[in-house]
């Protein structure tokens, strides 16, 4: 994902101050994409000098309002349509999990279980506001639909990492004394020999 197709994208639901942008890019994509506001004015103006979005009205102290153009609706089409998805997984949480080996073991448990609590909390706040879509409270336009899907994926990752944190502390593969002699289950299901005579009828 890039900045400029968050911007158009949320553009598209209609006319945006580069203030109301950078407050609903927070609200609704801070989580899985942080922007600050210098990035999302700079933007803007590129997006501008693109033809990708114009002015919609000035406001007072020189605000601006900005309105996605017909070229900058194909714009974002084409993105969600036909550029392969950026797949890199940029998460603290997990990158942090490669050097666990340099924790002191009571400092790994201390950390593990808040990272836990972080996770089920945000699990809890996104499936609130799941529900509250599952019952029509912000409409149910294709907008709501898509923002549904979005919630889900966020309560399945967040749950996720709740029960990732639950296992490392239940299982705690960096002190467990038997880690690494996990044998593979060889044992097959009863099978009826060859030679064995069938029971009849």
């Amino acid at each position: 994902m890039s900045l400029r197709h968050g911007l158009l994208g949320l553009l598209a639901e209609g006319p945006a101050s580069g203030y109301d942008l950078a407050r609903r890019f927070s609200e609704a994509l801070g989580l899985v994409w942080p922007a600050r506001h210098p990035q999302i004015y700079m933007e803007l103006s590129r997006l501008e000098t693109a033809g990708l979005i114009e002015v919609d009205s000035h406001g007072p102290r020189g605000r601006k309002a900005y309105r996605l153009t017909d070229a900058g609706l194909a714009e974002v089409r084409r993105w969600l349509s036909e550029v392969e998805v950026d797949h890199t997984f940029r998460m603290e949480t997990l990158f942090r999990s490669y050097f666990f080996w340099l924790m002191d073991p009571d400092d790994l448990k201390a950390h593990l279980a808040r990272e836990g609590r972080f996770y089920d909390e945000m699990a809890q706040r996104l499936r609130g506001y799941a529900e509250s879509k599952d019952r029509g409270e912000w409409g149910t336009g294709r907008q709501a639909r898509a923002m549904r899907i979005a919630l889900e994926a966020g309560v399945r990752v967040n749950q996720a990492l709740v029960d990732w944190a639950r296992w490392a502390q239940e299982t705690d593969p960096m002190t467990a004394e038997d880690f690494g002699t996990t044998q593979p289950d060889n044992t097959q299901p009863d099978e009826t020999r060859p030679d064995e005579t069938q029971p009849t009828d």
